[in-house]
């Protein structure tokens, strides 16, 4: 048998936007929305409401790989914050499980935005630091979409 291993981890992602509360968090919570900063996936779907599910699958930049995303809502407040766990599988291998957290506060004109995600990843298949990495381009690709859809 493979040596199990487990890495835990927990980092922070802030970003500011120039926009109002209502308008990014609806930007989490519209699936054609979200859509078009989350990902080019091939597969997409999004219940977004408490117990609701989102699911997505693509395959890398290189085609080399086949990622799926499932995520389950457990606490949504309009405006202010999103709680959901989510798995992440490679070519049908778990490779983490997270619980990720968005909170919503006005900042100025517009609004600060704190992701955290507290993670297990698994098996060595996937490292905390590929992760943020990844959240880094997903707020930022929010951001464009904010600037470019007002």
């Amino acid at each position: 048998m493979t040596e199990r291993t487990v890495t835990h981890a927990t980092f922070v992602v802030e970003r500011v936007y120039p926009a109002k509360p209502a308008r990014v968090f609806a930007a989490w919570a519209d699936a054609k929305v979200k859509a078009r900063w989350f990902g080019p996936d091939d597969e997409y779907s999004l219940d977004f409401r408490v117990g609701g599910r989102e699911w997505s699958k693509g395959r890398d930049p290189h085609g080399d790989k086949t990622s799926t995303y499932e995520a389950r809502y457990y606490d949504i407040v309009p405006d202010a914050r999103i709680v959901i766990a989510y798995e992440m599988h490679q070519d049908g291998t778990r490779i983490s499980v997270s619980l990720g957290t968005v909170e919503l506060r006005v900042e100025g004109n517009g609004t600060r935005l704190k992701y955290t995600e507290q993670g297990a990843f698994l098996d060595g298949f996937d490292k905390p630091g590929l992760r943020e990495k990844g959240f880094v381009e997903l707020l930022d690709a929010l951001g464009r979409d904010i600037e470019r859809n007002p």
